[in-house]
């Protein structure tokens, strides 16, 4: 195994195209929330240096693919907050299933499709962990 692809030193992987072509028939995306000018998925995207953790995406339909690095659960919280406050946010996360962020975040609270086989990312090859798609719906609670 290549040790870049197992430390956490590489926590970005680019959406691949085909994933994100499908998801965004159904979707119809508003706003990349994780996007650098290279990888945006969406005309309008968040980047590292305007940071998405701290903005609203209140009303939006969202793309999500964060790094994948001690991070991740600072993203799958706000994407889980976000729809309680009128966003529907979708993921591309690893199937870490056994992570704290999993369990408080996602399972009971989020559609979970899992993908089938590994994903093959554009900028890295084929991906050393299995993926899932994480749907978080538009829910306002009052």
């Amino acid at each position: 195994m290549n040790k870049v692809f197992a430390s956490s030193k590489n926590q970005e992987w680019e959406t691949p195209d085909k994933l994100f072509q499908k998801l965004d028939q159904e979707f119809n995306f508003m706003l990349d929330v994780c996007a650098s000018t290279l990888n945006a998925k969406c005309p309008i995207f968040f980047t590292k240096e305007n940071d998405g953790l701290q903005k609203d995406w209140k009303g939006w339909r969202c793309w999500m693919n964060p790094p994948y690095g001690r991070e991740i659960s600072k993203w799958i919280k706000k994407a889980h907050d976000e729809a309680r406050k009128g966003a529907t946010v979708v993921c591309l996360v690893p199937a870490r299933t056994d992570t704290r962020w999993f369990h408080d975040y996602i399972l009971g609270r989020a559609e979970i499709r899992f993908i089938k086989g590994r994903l093959s990312f554009s900028d890295k090859g084929r991906a050393p962990f299995p993926s899932m798609i994480v749907i978080f719906k538009a829910r306002i609670f009052r």
